[in-house]
């Protein structure tokens, strides 16, 4: 749908805009944007990067678009931006990212939509991987980049541009726009609060599991189990109920083993990715590609080369016996199951957190306490950042003194400082051989630049 078309993406650099723009293109698309990022000079390889893909960019400044454009931006963009102002004036049509993507998953044959209030881009990258390794030729559209399709010459892989036909996508329940798609087959990985009341998650939910062909449900998932009623469910777990189950369950210093049951026949995992809840995440991933035709076995033994997301625990590496990992982190649910991965291997952990913005902390602050109180270990530490701010009007009376002190009252060690550099310098400081340095935090290219910041010091340090 996107031959011959032109588009101007504002926040083009963004993690759920690029990898649409890059699809787009490549089925004959026009395409040009702006992104503030580019304009402040921050991850200046990824937009030199676009560019050489003839993506053209604009300042930030109303200067890029043009008649006969559809505008892409963020539901959340306000009119006053000179791009949205700019396209306002010129009468264009506007699309939100959402909007768009839904018209290609929706075009589809098979569309399999992975939706979740976490590991849906981990399991939209094992959906993806297992249906190209089954020739399928897939489109795979994600949050993040995927390792086994990331390569010198497409270094931002958060896109696999394949067949029209089959079209593999994370979907958002935040912005309630996973309500915009049809899906062939849909995934819930599993309910739990984040941006909004678990009353609303529930009917989001409920209403995309029931429009699918086939619906792949967490049995383990109390949140969900009212959608496992339904005729269409095909339910992924440990527990003794679910259709595609897990066992067995082994962590290993570089990934994890089980085995998956299935119809009567038992077949050996092994995962590259550490942590149990990727081991949840992999049953999902199996259990949608045996919804779309492919035997658990070819699953099974698909999973085995892949290589996993950037910022999903991911090890930038080691140096003088102290490992930095990335990991995506930043509501309740992923930090329990970013600090369970942790716990299930030995070493002390160095945390750093910075929260995506202040209303998120008003939103979780509660139960984002719990989760580190609760899954810290006695040694380990935390180090927490102001959150993210971008200016305008958002109410910051609730900052991350705040959280600190809620984790700090739970029993767990934890400081407020307020830059990313004073909370590097304390970490820095206290780092031993044997530790593991951990970046947590949302979607944010300069977090990942600050892990191998601190790689470079400690590589440095005598």
């Amino acid at each position: 749908m996107a031959e011959n078309k032109s588009y101007f993406f504002c926040g083009i650099g963004g993690s759920g805009m690029l990898p649409l723009a890059m699809i787009v293109a490549a089925r004959g698309a026009t395409v040009s944007g702006s992104d503030r990022s580019r304009d402040q000079g921050r991850s200046p390889e990824k937009f030199a990067w676009l560019e050489e893909q003839g993506i053209r960019f604009f300042p930030q400044d109303g200067s890029g678009p043009s008649a006969g454009q559809t505008l892409v931006a963020s539901a959340a963009v306000e009119d006053s931006v000179p791009d949205v102002a700019a396209a306002n004036a010129l009468g264009l049509p506007r699309m939100t990212r959402a909007d768009l993507n839904a018209a290609l998953f929706n075009a589809a044959e098979q569309a399999i939509g992975i939706g979740g209030t976490s590991g849906k881009s981990t399991v939209t990258g094992m959906t993806g991987w297992i249906l190209e390794s089954d020739g399928r030729k897939p489109t795979v559209m994600n949050g993040a980049v995927m390792r086994n399709f990331a390569n010198d010459a497409m270094p931002f892989a958060s896109a696999l541009v394949g067949d029209a036909g089959t079209y593999v996508s994370e979907v958002d329940e935040s912005d309630g726009s996973i309500a915009l798609y049809q899906p062939d087959i849909a995934v819930v990985t599993n309910i739990s609060l984040d941006h909004k009341s678990l009353a609303e998650l529930h009917q989001l939910f409920g209403d995309f599991a029931a429009k699918a062909r086939v619906a792949v449900i967490n049995a383990d998932d109390a949140e969900s189990a009212p959608l496992r009623s339904g005729a269409n469910v095909l339910s992924f777990g440990f527990g003794d109920d679910a259709a595609i189950r897990g066992s067995d369950f082994e962590a290993l210093p570089d990934g994890c083993r089980f085995m998956v049951h299935a119809e009567g026949t038992a077949y050996k995992a092994n995962l590259r990715m550490p942590g149990r809840h990727n081991a949840s995440n992999a049953l999902a991933a199996i259990a949608a590609a045996h919804a779309a035709g492919i035997p658990v076995a070819q699953a099974v033994e698909a999973l085995a080369d892949f290589a996993g997301l950037a910022r999903r625990y991911e090890v930038l590496g080691r140096a003088n016996d102290i490992t930095v990992i990335d990991d995506f982190a930043h509501n309740p649910d992923k930090v329990a199951a970013t600090l369970a991965a942790v716990a299930e291997l030995p070493g002390r952990a160095l945390l750093f957190f910075q929260p995506h913005g202040y209303g998120p902390l008003r939103q979780m602050g509660k139960e984002l306490a719990a989760s580190f109180a609760d899954g810290m270990r006695d040694a380990d530490k935390l180090y927490v950042s102001d959150p993210v701010y971008f200016g305008g009007t958002v109410d910051r009376s609730i900052g991350s003194e705040a959280l600190v002190a809620a984790i700090v009252a739970d029993g767990a060690d934890a400081a407020h400082l307020t830059t990313r550099a004073e909370c590097g310098a304390a970490m820095l400081d206290e780092a031993k051989p044997g530790d593991r340095i951990l970046i947590l935090g949302a979607r944010d290219d300069t977090l990942t630049e600050f892990g191998h910041e601190l790689l470079s010091r400690i590589a440095g340090s005598p």
